[in-house]
């Protein structure tokens, strides 16, 4: 790649990231994303033992305030998520990558490349950040 291309790119991708998403895209960012993850082999059992049936309406509404606030910077959610995440049961370290792989093909698939990649690189972050909040543990035991 080029000079010139680079420079390209870096612009495109900020232009996209200035680029606010709209509630409608947040929506269906959640909503199709989640509905991959509930049919996933690995991750659907995980999500029903901890969620239940009737737990996805206020869960999806809690997730589409945390992407608001993590891609708008809206404020909306108020959670502490790796504190939520330490208590689900069956939490590996190893289903980070499956559910990253499915985050990853959703915002292809719903975004020009600029912006699924702005989505793509904040969720590698929250992933990387849930993972050592969950699994990192200093003091312990060998």
């Amino acid at each position: 790649m080029s000079a010139s291309d680079c420079a390209h790119t870096r612009a495109a991708l900020a232009r996209a990231d200035a680029a606010a998403f709209t509630d409608a895209e947040i929506d269906t960012l959640v909503e199709t994303f989640y509905a991959r993850v509930r049919r996933h082999h690995r991750l659907g059992p995980i999500f029903e033992r901890a969620i239940g049936e009737d737990g996805w309406p206020a869960h999806l509404a809690t997730l589409k305030d945390f992407w608001s606030s993590v891609l708008n910077t809206s404020g909306r959610y108020k959670g502490q998520p790796v504190t939520v995440h330490q208590h689900v049961e069956g939490l590996t370290e190893g289903l980070f990558m499956p559910w990253l792989n499915l985050f990853h093909q959703t915002c292809v698939e719903l975004f020009d490349a600029p912006r699924a990649a702005i989505v793509g690189q904040k969720a590698e972050r929250i992933a990387r950040s849930l993972k050592l909040g969950v699994f990192f543990k200093p003091d312990a035991v060998a």
